[in-house]
């Protein structure tokens, strides 16, 4: 299939007429390729084998979503310790631009899961299946034959099951790998919701990877619209030599720069760009354009690097300075996340106490003894079931007493348990409402916990009309 004309103002993955253009990338050698390969190997292994990896007794990485638990590496959180996800998410997109702020879309290209699966699994396989990018064209173009369906049925075969087999994975993040093993031995309608899942996943993934293919990355993901507002002249990104490369001219010719136009920096682009017109949309900073350059270079006996990462001032012939006052900002306010969170997470106790007073009336008065009644929820986080014992801590006047809060209570692990606390006192000593907590001392280690302090109401002692005598006579039937 004939290349687009070069120019900034199509899309080099869209047809003239506005269709989309299936691309079909050359393969390419090379320490980026090598080393991008590298990287992405490290990261599937990492994804398959997290769920695997047991840590405290569970895995790795487990979002345990049924009982709201969220296990990262050892670290448990409850559903109300959710609020550390908010350093967490904010924290990896601020990292993101303070990444792109230095070294442009490296993410993208090295790193993106999107980009990883893309690349190193399914258009992997097509290579193998299809054979190099002048061998898929011509299949594209060749009428139906019974060896072209049975290439089709068996290249798609093998992106289902991979789509089967990362939607797998995934799931088993949310649901344990024990559990989703046992899953597979019901039929779908016993576990209905995960299978919709799974399936909804392994379309998604299907479409994406072996038709949506780079599309996603130019008109869905919006990182490349915002790499403008992120970098700056001193960014290290994929660039074209221009100093050197122009004019272009073939090998030989007198006047010409090193660039020979021999389309190769194209053909292996994945988003069908031509670097050489700068930076642009599409460029998802992969490099593979350099080690097509290098390679061209190489055999034509020239300086490699006409194709490199570098910064746009370098390009110009100037120095690239990666200390200046954007990323001075970007270190100081990703110290200070950085420290926000640490103290944050150091707060995370494996106990969690809280005492809710409750519904109906505040308090009730019988027989002159003023009652208020509250539950003691506890949250046991361990991973081993615990006993605690509990005491009543405060302003307590004479004639306090509490019911339910005397005997141990042991929780089991990861589990929660509510506890009814009564709490009387005589009428007569109640002068005005006044604060208590609750200390929950753990048998084993012996480490306190206290509740936040909570109110003791009861009527107001300065009041001796009609309407309350009336009210306390309400309150007591």
């Amino acid at each position: 299939m004939p290349l687009n004309p070069l120019n900034l103002v199509s899309l080099g993955s869209i047809n003239d007429d506005g269709s989309k253009k299936t691309l079909h990338p050359a393969d390419v050698a090379g320490k980026f390729t090598r080393s991008r390969r590298i990287v992405a190997l490290v990261l599937i292994i990492v994804y398959v084998a997290l769920p695997w990896i047991p840590v405290n007794g569970f895995p790795a990485v487990f979002l345990d979503v049924l009982n709201r638990r969220f296990h990262f590496m050892g670290l448990t959180l409850a559903v109300q310790d959710l609020w550390v996800g908010f350093f967490l998410v904010t924290g990896l997109g601020f990292g993101l631009f303070y990444v792109t702020a230095l070294f442009g879309r490296v993410w993208c290209g090295w790193t993106c899961p999107y980009t990883v699966f893309l690349e190193h699994v399914y258009r992997r396989i097509e290579r193998l299946i299809d054979g190099d990018a002048t061998a898929r064209r011509k299949l594209d173009a060749a009428p139906w034959t019974p060896s072209k369906i049975a290439r089709r049925v068996f290249k798609h075969s093998l992106y289902i099951l991979s789509s089967l087999i990362i939607a797998h994975v995934f799931l088993s993040y949310f649901v344990s790998l024990e559990q989703l093993y046992e899953m597979m031995h019901h039929s779908p309608q016993a576990h209905a919701i995960a299978f919709g899942v799974m399936a909804f996943l392994t379309v998604g993934l299907y479409g994406a990877f072996s038709w949506f293919r780079e599309q996603f990355c130019v008109i869905m993901c919006p990182y490349g619209r915002m790499q403008s507002a992120l970098v700056d002249d001193h960014t290290i990104n994929v660039g074209y030599d221009k100093i050197r490369g122009e004019p272009r001219g073939k090998a030989g010719t007198a006047g010409a720069g090193d660039c020979v136009n021999c389309l190769r920096c194209v053909q292996v682009c994945p988003t069908g760009i031509d670097i050489r017109n700068g930076l642009q949309l599409e460029c998802i900073g992969c490099a593979a354009c350099a080690d097509a350059c290098d390679t061209i270079m190489t055999k034509l006996g020239r300086k490699t690097g006409l194709v490199r990462y570098d910064s746009l001032t370098a390009f110009e012939g100037g120095q690239t300075r990666l200390v200046r006052p954007r990323i001075i900002l970007y270190t100081g306010l990703l110290l200070l996340g950085l420290g926000v969170f640490g103290f944050s997470a150091s707060r995370i106790q494996p106990l969690r106490a809280n005492v809710l007073r409750v519904q109906g009336s505040p308090y009730y008065v019988t027989n002159n003894i003023v009652r208020n009644q509250f539950l003691v929820r506890l949250i046991n986080k361990r991973n081993e079931p615990r006993t605690f014992n509990l005491a009543l801590e405060g302003e307590m006047p004479a004639g306090l007493a509490a019911a339910g809060a005397d005997a141990p209570v042991t929780i089991a692990a990861q589990d929660e348990e509510l506890k009814p606390l009564m709490i009387t006192l005589p009428e007569a000593a109640f002068k005005a409402p006044f604060k208590l907590n609750i200390s929950i001392t753990d048998t084993k280690d012996g480490k306190t916990y206290h509740t936040k302090p909570f109110e003791f109401a009861g009527p107001d002692p300065t009041l001796k009309s009609n309407d309350y005598l009336d009210a306390k006579q309400y309150l007591q039937k």
